[in-house]
């Protein structure tokens, strides 16, 4: 391999060929792009289901796709079907993908109305013990194979590498709100040991129901500013008082650079460096002195061969939750100094939500975009500054400038931490 081909410490080069992404804002990176960059928000009432005498009422459903309202599994495959057809397509690769598949799934369970529905089916006389135990007897009684694929937490990879011709067994993750960066860390390092030339990460969520939302509420992690809906999601100001949950997807191609170039392929972006650690705080709170999050940016600069001043822009995780929002100020400020201030860092959940398990790919292809349009996306809904967070947000409408390293922060429930640095060349 030539060395034009190599990174700072030797190993192969990893090449963006490809993006596809799904979100409230609409389907398709173009539609996307133009939505988020124009402060658009997706973020509206809830109509899949009843929320009467739920807390929060809105999110960022996707709602415009032909799927069942009632069966996650069944959104979550829809979304990561489409956005990989979008990026193989953008990649020019046709027939079987030829590749590993690395898939960012939600943790899939069934919701108790059908645990409930299922427990109930035999007689009285027949049903032992709880609910629980009812549940469980109904499965073994009688199979219920649509059911049991509704439930099954590998059935969304298993059928892509299907439909798409992947390599080897599909590999699914969750790894919270990190997991879309996770995917793309695993493609990253498969073809950095030379096990592949070009990996597919596919990162989905179509988890949104009312379980969903009483599950978070219970957290106290919910947004409760329901009207008007799009001015829900305020991350880094002083009202901020919760994320929304949201749903959406993204798909990337990755290949060695060498393997792109070989082909004649548009490379979109390069992936330079990944950093994950784990934070031992608690179940769902990050360690509120962010040293985990630190850890984790400085891991991924350290990956990319990148020190602090080569980052040109930050895509915030900027949840609008007051403590997360908090603690990732503080584990920026602490890698960046005084040059923090100066560094345009924008969240793009002020428009699309928490898309949870596909946020860190979603936002990875919003990166990438930034570099190669010049823009930088906004913060929207900016208006009341917080004090104790000092940040060039870059408030309330786009910004027109040319970034060649962006770093995108992914800090998850139960201690899930991951970075990713992007750049625009090889270099």
């Amino acid at each position: 391999m030539s060395n034009a081909y190599k990174d700072h410490l030797g190993r192969p080069i990893i090449a963006v060929t490809g993006m596809g992404v799904i979100t409230s804002l609409g389907q398709g990176v173009e539609d996307n792009w133009a939505a988020l960059s124009g402060g658009v928000s997706g973020i509206h009432k809830i109509t899949r289901f009843p929320t009467e005498g739920l807390n929060t009422r809105i999110s960022g459903t996707v709602d415009f796709i032909d799927i069942p309202a009632d069966n996650a599994v069944e959104r979550s495959y829809a979304m990561a079907r489409e956005t990989t057809l979008e990026a193989l397509a953008q990649a020019g690769i046709s027939g079987d993908f030829n590749g590993p598949l690395f898939l960012a799934a939600p943790p899939v369970e069934p919701e108790w109305s059908a645990r409930f529905e299922l427990a109930d089916r035999s007689p009285p006389s027949e049903r032992p013990g709880d609910a629980y135990n009812r549940f469980l007897a109904a499965m073994r009684q009688k199979a219920d194979p649509v059911f049991h694929e509704a439930v099954l937490f590998g059935s969304i990879s298993e059928r892509l590498a299907d439909r798409f011709g992947t390599r080897g067994l599909p590999v699914t993750l969750s790894t919270a709100c990190a997991s879309g960066a996770t995917a793309i860390q695993l493609g990253v390092e498969a073809i950095r040991q030379g096990r592949t030339d070009r990996a597919l990460t596919v990162a989905t969520d179509g988890s949104v129901s009312a379980e969903a939302l009483i599950r978070f509420a219970l957290l106290s992690a919910l947004s409760t500013q329901n009207d008007p809906p799009e001015k829900a999601s305020k991350p880094f100001t002083k009202d901020r008082d919760g994320f929304v949950i949201a749903e959406g997807a993204a798909t990337l191609v990755l290949e060695s650079l060498e393997a792109a170039v070989a082909r004649g392929a548009r490379v979109y972006g390069i992936l330079k460096g990944c950093g994950e650690k784990a934070d031992l705080f608690h179940r769902t709170r990050s360690s509120p002195d962010g040293g985990p999050a630190i850890a984790t940016i400085r891991a991924a600069l350290a990956d990319a061969g990148i020190d602090e001043n080569g980052i040109g822009y930050i895509n915030a995780h900027g949840t609008s939750t007051p403590e997360n929002d908090k603690m990732e100020y503080l584990s920026m400020s602490n890698v960046f100094g005084d040059r923090l201030p100066s560094i345009p860092v924008s969240s793009n959940k002020s428009m699309i939500g928490h898309t949870l398990t596909a946020a860190g790919a979603v936002e990875a292809v919003f990166s990438i975009q930034t570099m190669l349009t010049g823009t930088l996306p906004p913060t929207i809904n900016y208006q009341n500054p917080d004090p104790a967070i000092v940040l060039d947000v870059v408030p309330n409408v786009k910004r027109s400038q040319q970034v060649t390293a962006v770093l995108s922060n992914s800090f998850g429930f139960g201690g899930q931490n991951a970075s990713l640095v992007m750049t625009a060349e090889p270099a």
